[in-house]
């Protein structure tokens, strides 16, 4: 199978890419979006739609991975570890920036019964507008909204600090493994995964958003499977071409972010027991599908382009205009049922704020990046 042509939100400084997986990308960022939307209303973990949305980030690791390994392996020993590190900072940090400044905009308006943020000076909100923007995680004393977030202004940011470490590691030294020791590292990750699946206090995977309770080396263990998973697929993939792939593929990620939590407060093992097989073998299904099929109507063609080029603004913009939702129906006393047309609203204003960012500023600044410093 031929990769698609690239598109205009694409790498610019990579390979073409490939239809399916792109549209995969922005599946996972609609639930992810789901996910947080179902966070904000669930009293319980029992009561959460979406309840494992989250995951839709491991898959995140996952095509990165293999986007990564597709892209630089075979220039691994022409291309420079400076060369490439420049390249990724051109092609993920302006979003990052402008997520931190959108979540520093928004913060004042999205005060509720769980959010006191008048007592938060404006001085230090500055200070942890920096942080984040450098993605430098927050401590105690900067941690403006109080849940513990390594990146209180812009949660999502947090999985962007795992995958620089994850990119570091592959440029100094992941992409000199052969393929057999890679299958290695991903089979040993694979376990440690699941052990900690198995064994940890909270029965699930979502792990990095805090470093408390050992989030740092949960996020750790999450990326460090699925980067170099996504990487080994794309070294050793081959084709198998189902028709209405991405749509298949679409609607098993919706599948698994869906699922009522398994077992209970009794059983946490069940439950990071699913999470655990969605990662170690759905995961890497869909990304072998999704690398291995193309499109073929001018219908799947033209939502896989769309999706894939909104799909990163569209990750690192949403979770402020959500807050400030959230916040507008505590401060009314709304329930869930009471805020549909709000929360239909709000999910198409984040696809046109993530549109709008990607034309008027992603795109235009990654090339004025590249034209001077690539």
């Amino acid at each position: 199978m031929n990769p698609s042509p690239i598109s205009a939100g694409a790498f610019a400084d990579t390979k073409p890419h490939y239809h399916l997986l792109d549209g995969l990308r922005g599946v996972a960022a609609l639930v992810v979006i789901c996910f947080h939307i179902g966070e904000d209303f669930a009293t319980n973990s029992l009561t959460h739609y979406f309840s494992h949305g989250y995951l839709a980030v491991d898959f995140f690791f996952m095509l990165s991975g293999f986007v990564i390994g597709y892209a630089y392996d075979d220039r691994r020993n022409s291309m420079s570890v400076g060369s490439f590190i420049k390249r990724r900072v051109i092609r993920l940090h302006p979003m990052v920036i402008v997520g931190a400044l959108f979540g520093a905009v928004m913060f004042y308006g999205q005060g509720s019964e769980y959010l006191n943020v008048q007592s938060v000076p404006l001085a230090l909100l500055a200070f942890a507008t920096l942080l984040n923007m450098l993605l430098v995680p927050a401590w105690s004393g900067v941690e403006v909204r109080g849940f513990g977030e390594i990146f209180p202004l812009n949660g999502p940011a947090w999985s962007l600090f795992f995958e620089y470490i994850a990119n570091l590691l592959y440029v100094l030294f992941i992409r000199k493994l052969s393929t057999h020791r890679l299958a290695l590292l991903v089979f040993a990750m694979a376990g440690a995964l699941l052990g900690y699946a198995l064994t940890n206090e909270s029965g699930t995977l979502g792990a990095g958003w805090t470093f408390a309770n050992g989030g740092f080396w949960g996020g750790m263990l999450r990326v460090m499977f699925a980067f170099p998973a996504g990487l080994l697929l794309s070294r050793v993939s081959c084709k198998c071409n189902i028709r209405g792939a991405f749509w298949w593929c679409a609607m098993a990620i919706a599948a698994v972010a869906m699922a009522p939590r398994i077992g209970g407060e009794g059983q946490l093992w069940a439950n990071g027991l699913y999470e655990a097989l969605c990662v170690l073998v759905v995961f890497p299904l869909m990304v072998w599908l999704g690398a291995s099929g193309q499109t073929t109507d001018a219908l799947s063609t033209r939502v896989c382009n769309f999706l894939g080029n909104i799909s990163y603004p569209l990750y690192l913009t949403h979770f402020p205009l959500l807050y400030t939702c959230f916040a507008y129906a505590k401060r009314n006393n709304m329930p869930f049922c009471e805020t549909l047309p709000q929360i239909l609203a709000l999910i198409f204003a984040c696809i046109a704020l993530a549109w709008l960012c990607l034309k008027y500023y992603d795109v235009p600044v990654r090339r004025w990046l590249q034209r001077r410093l690539a």
